[in-house]
């Protein structure tokens, strides 16, 4: 074999780099994802008197926390099986096909986490400042840490946005490189 000639089935040291680098991506991806659906779905906050009945603040009051939180739970899940293809992208150079399955559904799983953070976005706004023409008071001097934990889990669901945004460049680029 001539130097500097490629064996057949390994993968060249550039494609690898990137291999390795989406596989530590697709991680932090899962633990921002992971971190923003588990304190939202596990978010109550303190028990108060309202008028002559006890209330309590929960993320499944709001539908659009469920949605978030389902959005969450969805792309945390395909993360975590797509790890497997990005296993075989370390190992296998020639895996075009399922770089461009990837490529697709990372951007389907941005657009349903970015849906999913956007509606939260609202709602968050909208218990913290409340909205006065229609007399939607805020909530937040009442429910303090509900409204912590709520808008610490939008940070961590962005993070995942971003992170799935680099994770559709770096399969565009690893594709342009074929």
């Amino acid at each position: 074999m001539k130097p500097g000639a490629l064996q057949l089935g390994v993968a060249p040291p550039t494609n690898r780099g990137i291999a390795i680098l989406d596989f530590i991506l697709r991680l932090i991806a899962i633990a921002g994802t992971l971190a923003s659906a588990i304190p939202m779905a596990t978010t109550t906050s303190q028990t108060l008197p309202f008028f002559s009945k006890f209330v309590q603040a929960k993320f499944n009051d709001f539908p659009s926390f469920t949605f978030f939180v389902v959005a969450s739970s969805i792309v945390s899940t395909y993360l975590i099986l797509s790890l497997a293809f990005s296993i075989l992208h370390i190992t296998k150079a020639n895996a075009v096909n399922t770089r461009l399955l990837l490529l697709f559904l990372d951007t389907v799983a941005m657009g349903l986490l970015m849906a999913g953070s956007a509606v939260a976005t609202a709602i968050v706004k909208l218990v913290h400042s409340g909205n006065s023409k229609f007399n939607w008071l805020a909530i937040c001097q009442k429910y303090n840490n509900f409204c912590k934990r709520v808008s610490g889990s939008l940070i961590g669901s962005y993070a995942g946005v971003v992170v799935l945004i680099l994770l559709i460049l770096l399969s565009g680029v690893a594709l342009s490189r074929r």
